[in-house]
């Protein structure tokens, strides 16, 4: 029986993207209202080795993107990690949403057994389809979408579960 990779990741990372989207939309009026610079916000990191808010965002666009090219075979835009505000976050979010809109199911369904590489200046790791969405990259995405919320819940701004697990 075929594993259906669209149905377990695009629509997690459609819900994900809309809760991080509007969590950031909370975040940047919340900072307005505090008289905090934004910077603060879209610089901060959970921990000095770990990377700023801006890279938590790029990366949840990057693990979506890469999903739908890898499994899929379907051309994914350049992103460049070039956001350095809340509006730059959020178009990378919009066109991050757009691409897994355009996405076709069949496209992914049934390529449970691609192989698929994954190549890191350090190594090549080797998975199949299946291993790749579930054992990856939906872990890989919720870390990216979790630490964007922590870092935002560390700095104050006034956030809740409700706010991370957005709508259903």
């Amino acid at each position: 029986m075929a594993t259906e990779l669209y149905d377990l990741t695009v629509p997690a990372f459609l819900r994900g993207f809309g809760a991080m989207s509007a969590f950031l939309t909370k975040s940047e009026a919340w900072a307005g209202e505090q008289g905090i610079d934004p910077a603060d916000l879209l610089t901060a990191r959970l921990y000095e080795d770990m990377a700023p808010l801006t890279a938590q965002v790029q990366r949840a666009s990057d693990s979506a993107k890469f999903t739908v090219l890898r499994i899929g075979g379907v051309e994914a835009p350049a992103m460049p990690d070039e956001e350095v505000t809340f509006a730059d976050l959020q178009a990378r979010i919009a066109k991050t949403v757009d691409l897994l809109r355009w996405v076709a199911p069949e496209a992914m369904n049934g390529q449970e057994d691609k192989p698929v590489t994954l190549t890191t200046p350090t190594r090549s790791l080797e998975f199949t389809g299946r291993s790749y969405a579930l054992g990856f990259v939906l872990p890989n995405f919720y870390f990216h979408l979790t630490t964007a919320y922590a870092i935002l819940r560390m700095k104050g701004v006034p956030l809740g579960k409700l706010d991370y697990l957005g709508r259903a």
